[in-house]
């Protein structure tokens, strides 16, 4: 069979796939407009309602696990009133977006170029990729009295726990990713002329998005548990600052208040990242639940 016009039939085939993703396409300015689907707050509601009621009926003493009602009050006083064990609400939600933007900013860097160079070359698959599974394998809570002892109780060690629990995940995912591109598509791309930077930039990361997404997903949940933990260490502002000053006054409302905003900020990075999934990855078309 002549070969003669393969490049001119790849390009077709390609343009042909592009056609027809455009066609399953998101309408223009409605990509970025979630669907609002109402029986998704279902759950949450029945869950606080129950939390009202146990202590309404006297279940469980208010005083081990403040209700809803007055989880909110306490919410609303400490954003309202700066106080001397607490300071403002919003000053530690700040305090702690800082040391979590810091710390996954350096651990994501890290580990989508660890995954790039272990995923294209053997010879980095084999100085990397062994390490990491190594540091998969530690515990990552108890690395912080090492840290301590390495680095003190300063922000570096706070930072460097973020990181490593930001890194774990995105490296496995995005690694596993780019060993997953079909290796025709690479092919495909030698024939057609591409660079190696070419085929990096439009078929090996494309590619691997799907995996890189996921594990992005995974390591906001695990950074989100690293700051709780970070925080812990000798810190004087942030959530984890007022966790630890509600404990010793015996404040569970305190305490529920700034867990409640861990978990807010969670599920809010999660849905962005969805976001960004469903804009980036419009041409894939999974199994529809209805």
């Amino acid at each position: 069979m002549s070969t003669t016009n393969y490049p001119s039939r790849a390009l077709g085939a390609l343009g042909a796939g592009a056609r027809a993703g455009r066609e399953g396409e998101t309408p223009p300015g409605r990509a970025w407009i979630p669907r609002v689907r109402l029986n998704r707050i279902v759950a949450p509601l029945g869950l606080l309602a129950i939390w009202q009621l146990v202590n309404a009926i006297g279940l469980i003493s208010a005083s081990k696990l403040p209700p809803p009602t007055k989880v909110v009050s306490t919410a609303l006083n400490l954003i309202t009133t700066n106080s001397p064990a607490y300071g403002t609400l919003q000053h530690a939600l700040l305090v702690s977006l800082g040391r979590f933007a810091g710390g996954f900013a350096l651990g994501a860097g890290a580990a989508l170029i660890l995954a790039v160079l272990a995923g294209l070359s053997r010879l980095g698959e084999d100085a990397i990729d062994p390490l990491m599974q190594m540091l998969r394998t530690l515990p990552l809570f108890g690395l912080v009295p090492v840290f301590i002892v390495w680095f003190g109780i300063g922000q570096l060690p706070k930072l460097l726990l973020i990181a490593l629990g930001t890194a774990i995940p995105l490296y496995l995912n995005t690694f596993a990713g780019i060993r997953s591109v079909d290796g025709r598509l690479g092919e495909l791309g030698q024939v057609l002329g591409l660079s190696r930077w070419e085929r990096l930039r439009y078929i090996i990361l494309p590619g691997a998005l799907p995996e890189t997404l996921v594990g992005l997903r995974q390591s906001l949940g695990v950074a989100w548990l690293s700051l709780v933990v970070a925080e812990q260490l000798n810190t004087n502002a942030g959530l984890g600052f007022m966790i630890n000053q509600a404990t010793q006054f015996l404040q569970n409302d305190v305490i529920f208040v700034a867990l409640l905003v861990y978990t807010i900020l969670g599920l809010l990075t999660d849905w962005l990242v969805r976001l960004v999934e469903r804009r980036a990855l419009a041409w894939r078309r999974g199994l529809v639940v209805r």
